[in-house]
């Protein structure tokens, strides 16, 4: 009769290659059954984008067979999201388990496109995703998102997210006239973000994206203080002038003691040049997520309203997408579970 305990020493030689550990240490293998030379059992993963989902399975079943008397491995592979220990401690926001921030030096440098393609491509691993729209003075979300209703309240007299495309989604475009712009002085807007923060029914999430304004301001300043972020995303263009103003993001976060998980250079190609936003990483010694190219069908998915990874699912860029995708979601396991 095969112990339980022989099985699982050969799972403690399979190491997870983000954490460092083994997968029993981690806590992510559960309801281990053994019968006769039937082994049962769960694979947690730290994130349904996790991709080394298809090596990990293969080396679990490999230990696990070579515990003489076993044959034969039935095995089941889902995901719990660990939640930040400050949004665990002290989160005014119940059910989110994790708060990204996504941020630029500077406007125009493709920031809401990253942070719609971002959550979708989330959202279809599986993940619980949000996306608020912090934008105040240029809310775009919508029309990328293709919204066109109002937000609800309901009988508590809290923002029922708007669910579009597997997102549960909140912006200030959903209560502003196209046509009408906000003029509102720092201290109204730092109001308006609390506002749209906690009083959301945001529900169960692993993940709520929140796409910033450009720049560094009041806004993100509310935001900073206001909830426990997990970490923040540095969105760029390649060239030189817009990789300084990115650097003023990424300081204004670690200023404010916020991980930065990562940069993305976008709009890469002829027009713009490559390298800086790599080059950027490298100096600051933070992550490298990924590279989008400067392409038309980025333009034509947010104009369509669907974000490109459902309106083109086969295009490169698509993929790109949601290799940044994984890539983040690694960097926020790594860091709600690193001591």
């Amino acid at each position: 009769m095969v112990q339980k305990d022989e099985v699982l020493k050969a799972l403690e030689t399979v190491i997870d290659p983000d954490l460092k550990k083994d997968l029993v240490t981690l806590g992510m293998i559960q309801d281990l059954v053994i019968e006769g030379s039937l082994v049962s059992l769960r694979l947690v993963l730290t994130t349904p984008a996790c991709p080394f989902r298809g090596a990990l399975e293969q080396e679990v079943k490999q230990a696990i067979r070579s515990v003489p008397g076993i044959t034969e491995v039935h095995l089941v592979t889902d995901a719990n999201v660990p939640q930040m220990s400050t949004l665990f401690q002290r989160s005014p926001l119940p059910g989110v388990r994790n708060i990204i921030a996504i941020a630029s030096g500077k406007g125009g440098v493709g920031k809401s496109a990253s942070s719609v393609n971002i959550a979708s491509a989330l959202a279809q691993t599986g993940a619980r995703v949000g996306l608020l729209d912090a934008d105040i003075y240029g809310p775009s979300i919508p029309t990328m998102m293709g919204i066109h209703d109002s937000v609800e309240i309901n009988m508590e007299r809290e923002i029922v997210p708007i669910e579009q495309h597997g997102i549960k989604l909140v912006s200030f475009g959903f209560i502003a006239k196209d046509d009408i712009p906000i003029i509102w002085r720092g201290p109204l807007a730092s109001k308006a973000v609390r506002q749209f923060l906690k009083q959301v029914t945001w529900g169960e999430l692993d993940y709520l994206v929140i796409d910033m304004p450009p720049g560094t301001g009041d806004v993100h300043l509310t935001l900073f203080q206001a909830v426990p972020l997990s970490g923040g995303v540095i969105v760029t263009t390649p060239q030189d002038v817009a990789c300084a103003d990115a650097s003023r993001a990424l300081q204004m976060f670690k200023t404010l003691g916020v991980k930065v998980l990562g940069i993305i250079e976008n709009m890469a190609g002829d027009v713009f040049g490559q390298g800086g936003g790599e080059k950027m990483s490298a100096t600051y010694n933070v992550p490298f997520l990924g590279r989008i190219p400067l392409d038309s069908i980025v333009r034509e998915s947010a104009d369509a309203g669907i974000p490109l990874t459902l309106y083109a699912p086969d295009h490169a860029v698509t993929k790109i997408f949601h290799d940044i995708a994984q890539r983040l979601a690694q960097e926020v396991s790594k860091s709600a579970l690193s001591p």
